[in-house]
């Protein structure tokens, strides 16, 4: 494979995964971004959680995730709550309200890509699925 055939995949990969963002905040329309629906993602998975941990966990900067876990909380899909034997440690846990937006969140997402992998042919789907399959086995060995 030469170095151009690979740049252009990145290129592509990168055009796909920024234009169903880009959709993907048009049609969800709760004014909040894909950022915040990862760390309600990540608290739902994980249960409550050191903002630092989620930080660490999803790649981001611990200001990053001090603005939007502000964010969760003012909209009350998140709260914090402090540990019990160590007052200085503080958690985000997901809410009720929080879990029901994630679910309609990711609903959107799950319509959008059916939408656009519907276009494609059993064969081609098929053959995007061995190669997904493919790369995240890789993956997995750099881990």
């Amino acid at each position: 494979m030469t170095e151009q055939t690979i740049f252009e995949l990145i290129h592509s990969m990168d055009q796909i995964t920024n234009r169903l963002m880009i959709y993907w905040n048009k049609e969800f329309s709760e004014n909040l971004g894909v950022s915040h629906i990862l760390v309600l993602a990540h608290l739902n998975h994980n249960g409550k959680s050191r903002p630092s941990d989620i930080a660490k966990a999803l790649g981001l900067t611990p200001p990053t995730l001090t603005h939007l876990s502000e964010k969760l909380v003012k909209k009350e899909f998140a709260v914090r709550l402090i540990d019990e034997e160590d007052r200085r440690i503080i958690y985000l846990e997901i809410t009720k309200e929080g879990l029901n937006i994630l679910n309609k969140a990711q609903e959107k997402g799950k319509d959008l890509r059916t939408k656009l992998f519907e276009k494609l042919t059993e064969d081609e789907r098929q053959s995007l699925l061995a190669t997904y399959d493919k790369l995240n086995q890789l993956l997995d060995e750099f881990a």
